[in-house]
């Protein structure tokens, strides 16, 4: 399978270890999919700071593709990260997407032509990158994580142009999350999953709704487990057609994920102001 993720990447700050992560759904899709033994490749746009410097070191070394990166003067995406009694995450504060969040990653025809020789695209609601769903599904299958975004008009603009779409579900009911599934499945989404942390994940294909336990693990950490999940599933559906083996491999993924810090590692000493930037960070 090739699959290219497009969109956001971040750096995780955990405060009690004075340490960041790289991070981002998209970003720990592309690398959690490379590290299945998978083809991946990697757009979007970092910063000129240290962070920026650590997650695209941290690409190569993982051999995701990222030729076709952005990079823009400003500082990194960031989030502030703290850990509750049982290794859940707690977001504690952002620089709200640092200087991705004021560009665009304003897709060239060089751009098209290299997505269009992958597999499936994986993005997000964090991408921003709506807009160029229409076109972008007229050359590559669209997967998207929805997160806990689920409000009508937001399904019915990108949900038509969605082969896979997932959404975080840990705070609904199991007759809320296929209620959910079925009305993001009616505006056009294909596949719709559900991941619902300790209660496993629900999916409905429009045939019929799959149940997913948890695999248990020994949890140290639990940020990156939802796209652990998303990258599991995709690379084992591609190569097996099978949503019941998808699923299983899925949890498993997830489940390797929360026995260490980060989404997939590389914990690098934080320098508040540290990299090639001028620019503070700013986080609120």
């Amino acid at each position: 399978m090739k699959l290219i993720a497009a969109g956001d990447n971040v750096v995780d700050y955990y405060q009690d270890q004075e340490t960041f992560y790289p991070g981002g759904n998209a970003l720990n899709v592309a690398v959690l999919a490379r590290r299945l033994g998978h083809d991946t490749s990697y757009i979007g746009i970092l910063g000129s700071d240290e962070a920026a410097d650590h997650v695209l070191n941290v690409l190569k070394l993982e051999k995701v593709n990222a030729d076709l990166i952005r990079r823009a003067y400003g500082e990194n995406g960031i989030a502030v990260v703290t850990l509750d009694e049982r290794g859940d995450r707690i977001f504690a504060g952002s620089n709200k997407g640092g200087v991705q969040s004021r560009l665009t990653l304003a897709f060239q025809e060089n751009d098209i032509s290299f997505i269009a020789g992958h597999d499936l695209l994986h993005t997000s609601v964090y991408s921003r990158i709506e807009r160029d769903l229409p076109m972008l599904s007229g050359h590559v299958p669209i997967s998207f994580d929805f997160s806990t975004k689920r409000d009508e008009a937001y399904l019915e603009a990108v949900c038509p142009y969605v082969t896979y779409a997932f959404f975080s579900g840990s705070d609904l009911s199991e007759s809320e999350c296929v209620q959910l599934a079925e009305k993001a499945r009616g505006y056009g989404a294909r596949i719709v999953c559900l991941t619902r942390g300790e209660y496993g994940a629900v999916l409905s294909d429009g045939e019929r709704v799959y149940h997913q336990p948890v695999v248990r693990a020994d949890i140290i950490d639990t940020l990156g487990a939802g796209d652990s999940f998303i990258a599991g599933f995709l690379t084992d559906f591609f190569e097996h057609q099978d949503i019941r083996r998808a699923l299983a491999a899925a949890a498993g993924t997830a489940a390797k994920t929360c026995g260490g810090f980060g989404a997939f590692g590389y914990g690098h000493p934080y320098r508040p102001g540290g990299g090639k930037s001028n620019e503070k960070t700013r986080i609120r």
